[in-house]
């Protein structure tokens, strides 16, 4: 999995690649929690080049998201394709989270 970083006005966009699994969600944990000492809690995880997420991954998530409404901060999610969004049916997590097809319907979204 690699994950990289990138902002858009006061809103970080996680472009995630690979496969999210039980050994490599913390990281994503670990990330949002700097993000939140650098005081931004405003996050778009893009999902676009995910193949593959399982249930740690989803709890990673999860609690990321937990963590940045402490702040009044948010977690949106963009780019949820195939395999990776039956996922997000099935554990029923699409009226969960918010999640977009596009960046700029997400970015914005923290505007309202």
């Amino acid at each position: 999995m690699d994950i990289s970083t990138r902002s858009k006005g006061d809103v970080v966009v996680l472009d995630i690649a690979g496969e999210i699994d039980l050994y490599n969600a913390p990281e994503i944990k670990d990330i949002i929690n700097k993000l939140i000492e650098e005081r931004k809690y405003n996050v778009i995880i893009n999902l676009e080049k995910v193949s593959y997420i399982d249930s740690s991954g989803i709890g990673a998530l999860i609690s990321s998201l937990s963590n940045l409404k402490k702040y009044q901060g948010g977690l949106k999610i963009i780019n949820v394709f195939a395999s990776v969004r039956k996922v997000f049916e099935l554990t029923k997590l699409t009226s969960f989270f918010e999640i977009f097809d596009s960046e700029d319907d997400a970015v914005s979204s923290f505007a309202g």
